[in-house]
């Protein structure tokens, strides 16, 4: 989903607004930034980060504000955890916004496709952690592969309802010409993620700070 400013009402955009104000002050007040002091991981933050936006910027449509593209978001939250994840995404949508020129739906744009999969990636890898045994086989298929398709599910389901509720476009249209190919893009959603992932817990351990050898290889 892309929604664009004419989309959003004054008075609901200002409220999203203030509200991003609010979780950024918090954001920074709360975020461990020393682990972007080691350039090592900064150099890994951005490069993935980029990696992202270039992912996003492979995007089609149907109307205006009904985009599709790949998110990313749940090897994020697995590499850095939910703030930087977070963080990452909101450099992603603040260059998208800037180079679609629609500043002013970056807070709703923010929220369906940065907040949405962050928190429902890191509820899964969370439950999954408490719940099932550590496993390589069920770190990649239920962390990586099956959250991220449940992730981008959410934000089908997420952009759907925005979307109806502020009347862009008819419930009816939507449940039949856009949520639909969430469904589809599922399937994409979680063969990339589970793949990257898995290179990466295989070659470059260190950079997924959910991932640790002594729990999930040395058993």
């Amino acid at each position: 989903m892309n929604l664009i400013s004419d989309h959003l009402p004054p008075v609901f955009a200002l409220a999203l607004w203030f509200a991003l104000a609010a979780g950024a002050w918090w954001h920074v007040r709360t975020c461990r930034w020393r682990m972007l002091r080691d350039r090592d991981n900064l150099n890994v933050f951005l490069g993935a980060t980029v990696a992202v936006l270039a992912l996003w910027l492979i995007r089609t449509g149907i109307k205006p504000g009904l985009s599709f593209h790949l998110l990313g978001a749940t090897v994020l939250t697995l590499m850095f955890r939910p703030a930087f994840a977070l963080l990452a995404l909101a450099l992603v949508t603040a260059a998208l916004a800037v180079w679609d020129g629609q500043y002013l739906a970056y807070p709703a744009n923010l929220l369906v496709t940065g907040v949405v999969p962050v928190a429902v990636s890191w509820a899964i890898y969370r439950l999954a952690d408490r719940r099932l045994p550590n496993h390589l086989f069920i770190y990649i298929f239920v962390n990586a592969f099956f959250g991220a398709a449940i992730a981008i599910g959410a934000v089908g389901l997420a952009s759907t309802g925005l979307a109806a509720v502020l009347g862009v476009y008819g419930l009816d249209y939507l449940m039949r010409e856009y949520l639909p190919y969430y469904l589809l893009m599922a399937w994409s959603e979680a063969f990339v993620t589970g793949m990257v992932m898995t290179l990466l817990v295989v070659y470059r351990p260190q950079w997924v700070a959910t991932f640790d050898d002594r729990r999930y290889l040395q058993r």
